[in-house]
């Protein structure tokens, strides 16, 4: 399983989501992470829209989630746990 983190350096939320998912690194070890800036980077293929920050999940290649903005912990881990 794969989490892409689509972020930007402006982006209150982003800065709130960082500790979410630093919790969520340390729970999961087997988790692959890839970081994108909506700024910088390009993310045309994610079809990111204007709510960030944005947390796909992917497993065999194939996107089975998706969050956009802030969550908790607890969204994160009812994903992580039914698709492991």
């Amino acid at each position: 399983m794969k989490i892409i983190k689509i972020t930007s350096l402006g982006c209150p939320s982003c800065i709130i989501m960082n500790k979410v998912i630093n919790e969520i690194k340390n729970i999961y070890n087997g988790i692959e992470y890839e970081e994108y800036d909506y700024d910088f980077d390009d993310i045309e293929e994610y079809n990111v829209g204007k709510i960030l920050p944005v947390f796909i999940f992917v497993k065999n290649g194939k996107e089975i989630s998706r969050l956009c903005g802030e969550h908790k912990k607890e969204e994160f881990t009812k994903i992580i746990e039914e698709n492991i």
